[in-house]
């Protein structure tokens, strides 16, 4: 998973997700785009647009795992100033 952030609205995040045909079907690209919204959606954003790219481990991986993921790309992104 790859995860991008630039600047956005004081108080309003915007995530956008892509899957690509190398997460694999159609049910699983769904999949994928479901379980990174709602990991998205348990932590705190801060005023960012996102851009998070998805990979077929992220339909196979515990959701706890997907959810300590994106916190730890989140929190690398704050660490560089990013």
């Amino acid at each position: 998973m790859t995860l991008w952030a630039s600047p956005g609205r004081p108080g309003r995040s915007r995530v956008a997700i892509v899957a690509g045909r190398s997460v694999g079907s159609a049910v699983r690209r769904n999949r994928a785009k479901r379980r990174i919204r709602e990991a998205m959606s348990r932590i705190p954003l801060g005023g960012r647009d996102y851009v998070v790219v998805a990979t077929a481990l992220v339909v196979r991986a515990p959701f706890e795992d997907l959810t300590a993921w994106i916190e730890a790309a989140l929190q690398n992104m704050e660490e560089r100033g990013g």
